[in-house]
C-alpha cells in the first residue's frame, strides 16, 4: 500500500499534507492513521474521491453544535471532492443503539424515522452540501437479510469481542439485563460499511465500538478495511457534560442569532479553543493565532467569547444577523439598555401578586424554589431595578417589564 505514497511527485505530496492538516484537526483518534494517508495518496493519484460514511439513527430531530463537530468535518472532506455517504438507520433503529444505555432503547416506527431523517437533512444542509450526498437507507440491504444470512453474519464475530462494548460490561457488572437483539446493531452498522465499500467512517468517541465493526467485518468479507476518524464529544455550556438538549447545556442551529448569542457567552472560558477547533470555519492559521493571543494576553478572553458567539451566528444566520446579535448584547448586558423586541405577554390576573408567583405564572421559571433562589442571587430585575426581597408583592401595571437573568425579558400587557 505504501506504493502509492512512493509514486507521489512533489506537488502531490504538498497536497497530502494539505488534506491530512484539515482531517487532523480537532480529531481525536484516527485508526490507524497510516492507512489514512495511504487512502489520501491513492485518491490523488487516481484522481478518485474517498467514500466517507456517516451512520445516523435519527433518534431525535433536533440538530445543535455537539452534532456538528462530526458535520464540519465532513464538509472538509467535501470540499476536498471527496464522496459523503450519508447512512439513515431506518432499519437499525428499530433495533435501537446501545452505545451509552445502561437499558435497551425504544426502537423507533417507520414514521419516526422519516419524520427525523427529514429534519435532519433540513438542518444539515445548514453544514454541508446536500445536494452532493450520497442518502442511504440502510433498510435496502438489511430487510433483504435472509435468516441464514444474519446466521452467517453473526458466525463472523465472538462474543466475547461483543462483551468488550463499555456499556455492556457494565450493565453485566450491575446485573442489568442485555437483550439477543442488542448485540446485532454492531453487526449491523459494520455490515452497512460492507455494502457500501466506505473508506473512511466518522462518528464521536463514543462510538468507537460500532465503527471498528465497520473494519471487522469489511475484512471479513475480503474488503479493503475503512479508516476509523473518532471525533471529541463537545461539552455543553455547563463545562462539563456532553451538549445534549435533555440537560438543557446545549446551542441548537436552528436557535434565534440572539438566543445563539447570547447562549455563546456563557460557555466557559476552557473551552473556547475546543469550540474555535470543533465548530466554527476557522482555519488552522486563524485558530493557532488566537490560541497564542490568549496565551499572550494580548486577546481578552471575553472578546475571544464575543467573536465566537459572531462567528457561531454568521455560520447559521448570516453576517448581519451575527452584526445584529453582538450589537444587541453589547447594548443590553454591557451598557444595561433594554433589547430591542421584549416578548409581551397578555395578563388577565390579580393586579396584585407575590413575586414569586409571577415569575412562575409569567414560566420565567419553572418553580417557586428556583425563583426563590433566582431572587435571593440577584438575578430577577423588575422595571430595571433589581428585586431584594422574595416575599415582595407586584403591583401590575401596563407596560411592566420583568428581567430573569441576562436573557429573558417580558412585558405585561393588561
Amino acid at each position: 500500500m505504501t506504493k502509492f505514497i512512493d509514486q507521489l511527485n512533489d506537488e502531490q505530496r504538498t497536497e497530502l499534507k494539505r488534506q491530512l492538516a484539515i482531517y487532523r484537526q480537532g480529531t481525536q483518534e484516527i485508526i490507524p492513521t497510516e492507512e489514512l494517508e495511504v487512502k489520501i495518496a491513492k485518491s490523488i493519484i487516481e484522481n478518485k474521491s474517498l467514500k466517507i460514511k456517516l451512520g445516523l439513527d435519527p433518534s431525535a430531530p433536533d440538530v445543535h453544535l455537539g452534532h456538528t463537530v462530526v458535520l464540519n468535518k465532513l464538509k472538509q472532506f467535501q470540499e476536498n471532492g471527496h464522496t459523503i455517504q450519508l447512512i439513515i438507520g431506518d432499519f437499525t433503529g428499530k433495533i435501537g443503539d446501545p452505545t451509552g444505555k445502561s437499558i435497551a432503547r425504544k426502537p423507533l416506527t417507520d414514521e419516526e424515522v422519516k419524520h427525523n431523517a427529514k429534519t435532519y437533512f433540513e438542518q444539515f444542509a445548514k453544514v454541508i452540501d446536500m445536494d452532493k450526498v450520497e442518502l442511504h437507507y440502510n433498510s435496502k440491504w438489511l430487510s433483504k437479510l435472509k435468516f441464514e444470512d444474519v446466521i452467517q453474519l453473526a458466525g463472523k464475530i465472538t462474543v466475547a469481542r461483543l462483551l468488550e462494548r463499555d456499556d455492556f460490561e457494565e450493565r453485566i457488572a450491575y446485573g442489568k439485563p442485555i437483550s439477543l437483539h442488542e448485540f446485532f446493531y454492531p453487526l449491523m452498522q459494520g455490515f452497512d460499511s460492507v455494502e457500501l465499500e466506505c473508506d473512511i467512517e466518522l462518528g464521536g468517541t463514543d462510538q468507537h465500538f460500532n465503527i471498528l465493526m465497520g473494519r471487522h467485518f469489511q475484512e471479513k468479507f475480503g474488503k479493503e478495511k475503512q479508516v476509523a476518524m473518532l471525533m471529541p464529544l463537545l461539552e455543553g455550556l455547563d463545562g462539563v457534560e456532553k451538549m445534549s438538549k435533555s440537560k438543557k447545556n446545549y446551542i441548537g442551529i436552528d436557535e434565534s442569532p440572539k438566543e445563539m448569542y447570547g447562549k455563546a457567552m456563557s460557555i466557559p472560558d476552557e473551552l473556547m479553543s475546543k469550540y474555535f477547533d470543533l465548530i466554527t470555519d476557522f482555519t488552522l492559521e486563524q485558530i493557532q493565532t488566537m490560541k497564542e493571543q490568549l496565551e499572550s494576553g494580548s486577546l481578552h478572553p471575553r472578546d475571544a467569547k464575543m467573536l465566537l458567539g459572531k462567528t457561531i451566528v454568521r455560520m447559521y444566520h448570516g453576517l448581519e444577523a451575527a452584526e445584529k446579535a453582538e450589537q444587541d448584547f453589547i447594548s443590553v448586558f454591557q451598557q444595561g439598555a433594554l433589547p430591542d423586541e421584549i416578548p409581551v405577554v397578555d395578563w388577565n390576573g390579580d393586579r396584585e401578586i407575590p413575586v414569586i408567583d409571577l415569575l412562575v405564572d409569567l414560566q420565567l421559571l419553572s418553580s417557586k424554589s428556583e425563583a426563590r433562589r433566582m431572587i435571593e442571587n440577584k438575578g430577577v430585575k423588575i422595571n430595571g431595578d433589581r428585586v431584594q426581597d422574595t416575599k415582595l408583592t407586584v403591583s401590575i401595571t401596563e407596560g411592566l417589564i420583568i428581567q430573569v437573568g441576562k436573557r429573558k425579558f417580558v412585558k405585561i400587557n393588561r
